[in-house]
């Protein structure tokens, strides 16, 4: 779910994508929403439903169960809110916040969904900071059932069968610097997950990644240094508090 680009205005020197999951707050929200579920956990039947690739239908399934238990929107949307955020990633917002108008467009990029992130954004006051959001689309329907819906459908073989985050930053990207005339100064991508690494690989040299340290997406950028050097062209900035992202933002802005 994504709002337009039309009205983002064209003279943005850098783009910064975002996951949620574990790199915007330190928990993954669609486990933590099973805090809603009686007893806070799920049955072991509906568990025994997830295939690999198919999460996103999983999911469906286990929001199908949550409503069936009478949990509802305040009830999910309480949970959200209450999501902490990582470290130093609350820091890192003022920071992109306080920056001139010119100088970050700012793009989150995430497997969760649109309510899940919304509600936790609008809590932090930070929703306004995010000029795109691409992810699954959630709506409660008229019986009160939060509804969620694939992003969409790709050939990678690398990614769950909703999303592949690389189609989803490189059509942006190409898109936007069609729209702007010229291609951004660099590019930036914080991230966590293996579903990060797919959208890394399609970043350029002068581009900065920013895989959080020993989680996935940092394994598998070592792991590919190692087996094809060479392959993985951007310059990899592991961090442990956002605010290390920061310090090296800062820096490249400057120069």
């Amino acid at each position: 779910m994504a709002s337009h680009s039309a009205h983002i205005p064209s003279d943005k020197r850098f783009l910064i994508f975002f996951d949620f999951d574990e790199t915007i707050v330190d928990e993954t929200s669609d486990d933590m929403v099973v805090q809603a579920a009686p007893g806070q956990h799920l049955p072991g039947w509906l568990k025994d439903t997830y295939q690999p690739g198919r999460y996103n239908e999983y999911m469906q399934r286990v929001l199908v169960y949550l409503a069936e238990q009478g949990v509802t929107e305040s009830d999910m949307r309480s949970i959200m809110e209450k999501l902490p955020s990582t470290p130093g990633m609350l820091t890192l917002f003022q920071f992109l916040r306080t920056r001139p108008p010119q100088d970050f467009e700012v793009v989150l990029v995430s497997d969760a969904n649109t309510f899940f992130i919304e509600s936790w954004l609008r809590r932090v006051g930070a929703r306004q900071l995010f000029h795109r959001i691409f992810t699954n689309p959630a709506t409660f329907n008229k019986d009160g059932r939060l509804v969620m819906r694939p992003f969409h459908s790709h050939d990678c073989q690398r990614c769950p069968e909703n999303m592949c985050k690389q189609v989803v930053v490189r059509d942006y990207v190409a898109r936007r610097t069609q729209e702007r005339g010229r291609p951004y100064q660099r590019v930036f991508y914080v991230g966590d997950g293996a579903n990060d690494f797919c959208p890394a690989l399609s970043l350029g040299p002068r581009d900065v990644v920013f895989p959080r340290r020993d989680f996935p997406m940092h394994r598998l950028i070592t792991e590919t240094h190692e087996a094809m050097p060479g392959e993985f062209k951007a310059v990899t900035v592991p961090w442990v508090n956002a605010e290390d992202v920061l310090q090296r933002l800062r820096k490249l802005v400057a120069e």
